[in-house]
């Protein structure tokens, strides 16, 4: 007989079997069933803590970009930082990208959202992040700090995911380093 999950251990064994859902078969045919069915648990189980498919979805949605968090690299450098970042994210996040995207299209017109409500930086944690490789490269005198929009910061990032969602694969080294070599550092230079 299996041991009985409870607590914490339980509510990430239901969110990732939503996301898994998610993933597989897209929020159209995302169903609280589907998710009970794949957690082995029981529908009272799940509507004590959620109590329709969007509110799920979300907590799904919020739960794997919690845990897919990366770890903030240093270099020594800014161009090794955005670097070591876009590699990372490029040999490891292109199935999250593609599903956020494409999977969930019928998530964001059934609740009115966007991606980049899901993927709001602020939200997610990532722009704190992010600021500590932009703060280092102010400190070490690479860049000043008035060239530092946040539009230019998610610059690198953005283009890295236009890529992925353009081709649903990982991107070729060559042009990570295009990105950052004759897009990025000129404009923070």
């Amino acid at each position: 007989m299996p041991e009985r999950r409870r607590g914490a251990a339980l509510e990430k064994a239901l969110l990732d079997a939503a996301w898994e859902e998610l993933a597989e078969n897209g929020y159209a045919r995302f169903t609280m069933d589907a998710v009970v069915r794949r957690a082995g648990t029981s529908p009272p189980v799940l509507y004590r803590r959620w109590s329709d498919r969007e509110e799920l979805a979300t907590a799904a949605i919020a739960h794997v970009l919690r845990e897919s968090r990366l770890d903030v690299p240093d270099t020594g450098s800014l161009r090794g930082d955005i670097l070591t970042l876009m590699r990372e994210i490029n040999a490891t996040r292109v199935q999250l990208l593609t599903v956020m995207s494409a999977h969930l299209a019928g998530y964001h017109q059934a609740t009115g959202t966007s991606p980049g409500d899901l993927l709001d930086p602020v939200a997610t944690g990532r722009k704190e992040a992010v600021d500590v490789l932009f703060d280092r490269a102010v400190d070490r005198g690479e860049i000043g700090p008035e060239r530092l929009t946040e539009r230019i910061k998610s610059l690198p990032f953005d283009l890295l995911r236009h890529e992925l969602l353009t081709t649903f694969a990982p991107a070729p080294d060559r042009v990570l380093e295009e990105i950052v070599d004759t897009i990025f550092l000129p404009l923070v230079r």
